[in-house]
């Protein structure tokens, strides 16, 4: 049995929306009221949150000052994950027809994520998702989880997988950050990194994935057609 587990965030959905809506807002409610102060443009964000330049450097060179940059950083982990900013969240570009397409072709699929039941949830209904993943193929953390660091975090969450699973013949792992290829390595799964997520192929690379492709699309051709890995 071949069996893929992917990321959620990333892999198959785009955060970029949603990240950059709650800069806006955390920008907005820490700066004084007469202060100017420079919004990057949503490409000067993103490209920063990808090269994982921290939060407090991104406030910096918006025009905050030390003070209201620690603010602004704790603002920012206070609400991006709450739920009025998760409708900015969008279906990343071929990412359902690839889920279809491995479905199609027996593979057992499970996601793999760091957000919560509810958070989860939320995106099967708005988009349908729930089809690809049944109940027992969903690990994610429920929602009174206290949440430490996802690199500590997530390889639990593959430790709880592997021992639920059947075994299989051949495990690939698909996710966009250094969590994701941390829990795959510390398990012996093998695992490729999407350049169409959170992190850039610069931070990717010093993860050592096995593979570092474009997106869930590529990734799942080249999991269907193991002769194109050789």
């Amino acid at each position: 049995m071949l069996r893929l587990i992917t990321d959620f965030d990333g892999p198959i959905i785009d955060v970029s929306e949603r990240y950059y809506h709650v800069y806006q807002f955390c920008l907005e409610k820490t700066r004084h009221p007469s202060q100017l102060v420079r919004q990057l443009s949503k490409a000067e964000f993103w490209q920063l949150k990808r090269s994982r330049v921290p939060e407090k450097q991104i406030a910096l060179n918006s025009g905050l000052d030390e003070a209201q940059a620690q603010e602004f950083s704790q603002l920012r982990r206070q609400t991006v994950h709450t739920e009025p900013y998760f409708q900015y969240d969008s279906l990343a570009p071929g990412a359902v027809e690839a889920l279809l397409k491995i479905q199609q072709a027996g593979v057992d699929l499970a996601v793999m994520t760091m957000r919560r039941v509810w958070e989860l949830d939320y995106a099967f209904k708005k988009y349908d998702l729930g089809r690809f993943f049944p109940k027992n193929r969903c690990y994610c953390l429920s929602n009174d989880y206290v949440k430490t660091r996802d690199i500590e975090d997530k390889p639990l969450l593959m430790a709880r997988a592997l021992k639920e699973l059947d075994p299989a013949a051949d495990t690939w792992m698909i996710g966009d950050t250094e969590a994701d290829i941390a829990a795959a390595k510390k398990h012996g799964v093998k695992v490729m990194a999407v350049e169409c997520g959170i992190r850039d192929r610069t931070q990717l690379e010093l993860c050592y994935p096995d593979l570092i492709v474009k997106d869930l699309s590529f990734a799942v051709d080249l999991i269907l057609e193991p002769q194109r890995l050789v």
